[in-house]
């Protein structure tokens, strides 16, 4: 009867178009249809409508061509680690105190990390994105061979999630690769790591300030984020870096012992601590500073797989915690 009914829709049925897309294209998503029709019971006739409505944005393949990731460390800190990012983060935490200490209390993952992440992702809701989601998966989903697989995955998950949200999958908008909201979640990780953090029966990322704070922290929290452990330290350096430290890659794996050893140091005591390993950044086109990471390091690189992220969470988390701190003491001060 399958047979039956595919030979019909395949005689009398008008073929799926989509915006901007080519016909090898166009072939991809009609293949993608049938399978999220197959495999998640979805209504083919709502997902030919709603893909008749999808645009390709070619802005967006350009735009994935030159992330800020793969700037040097020396001009990817200065976009993230700003006066103004560390202003608005303390304000940030000043306003939502009791939903970040709740979050903490529940999740144990510490304020300034919270803070800092949305400050990174979005400046605190300032650049939450402007693409339809829709678009931007279904572009990089059919247009994009590196990470085609990937974002063909996302797009699955997304509809999904939509589904299950009870909203309809035009709404959403993102950035240029399909993250949401203000702590930008992909959305396998909507799914999977989004919560409902003031009971109201929805998840809201993009405007709830409950459901964004208690979704951050769930995510450190899922990922293993160890309550009260150091992230990094700078490293005290006797001679230059052993290269085949440097190539472990992030995964604390390196005895303490060994690194001292090496006549590596930490800056600071990292007690509790036996495993880490070994960063080298770019402090200037010719000079690279050396970091001993941890680790919850590690765990930040969860939420985006780049060091140099990881790196301008730790660093604007700290500078945030420690401007709160100076203002708390100034105005005590002054009360007094």
């Amino acid at each position: 009867m399958r047979r039956y009914l595919l030979l019909l829709c395949l005689l009398f049925c008008p073929p799926l178009v989509a915006q901007g897309f080519s016909a090898q294209q166009m072939e991809e998503i009609d293949r993608f249809v049938g399978q999220m029709a197959e495999q998640h019971d979805y209504p083919r006739q709502e997902l030919e409508q709603l893909f008749a409505q999808a645009v390709h944005q070619p802005r967006i393949i350009e735009a994935i061509t030159r992330p800020a990731e793969s700037k040097p460390w020396y001009q990817y800190r200065p976009i993230f680690v700003t006066e103004q990012r560390i202003n608005a983060g303390v304000a940030f935490w000043q306003e939502n105190s009791e939903l970040l200490a709740r979050a903490e209390a529940q999740y144990g993952v510490p304020a300034h990390i919270i803070v800092a992440i949305i400050g990174v992702e979005t400046f605190y809701g300032r650049h939450k994105g402007g693409y339809r989601v829709l678009d931007a998966l279904s572009t990089l989903g059919f247009d994009y061979p590196p990470r085609g697989q990937f974002f063909r995955g996302q797009l699955e998950q997304f509809l999904l999630m939509a589904r299950e949200e009870r909203r309809d999958p035009l709404e959403f908008l993102g950035s240029y690769a399909g993250a949401m909201g203000m702590p930008q979640f992909i959305p396998s990780s909507f799914r999977s790591y989004a919560v409902d953090f003031d009971g109201d029966g929805r998840r809201d990322l993009w405007e709830n300030r409950a459901d964004i704070i208690g979704s951050v922290a769930n995510y450190f929290s899922r990922h293993h984020w160890r309550t009260g452990e150091a992230v990094a330290s700078r490293a005290r350096l006797k001679g230059s870096a052993p290269q085949a430290m440097l190539e472990k890659g992030l995964t604390p794996a390196i005895p303490l012992a060994e690194l001292k050893a090496a006549g590596i140091a930490p800056h600071a005591p990292l007690d509790g601590v036996d495993k880490a390993a070994l960063l080298a950044l770019d402090s200037t086109s010719e000079k690279q500073e050396y970091w001993i990471t941890l680790h919850n390091f590690y765990v930040i690189t969860r939420y985006n797989r780049s060091p140099l992220y990881a790196m301008a969470v730790y660093q604007l988390g700290e500078a945030i915690r420690t401007s709160r701190a100076a203002a708390q003491r100034k105005g005590k001060n002054s009360a007094g």
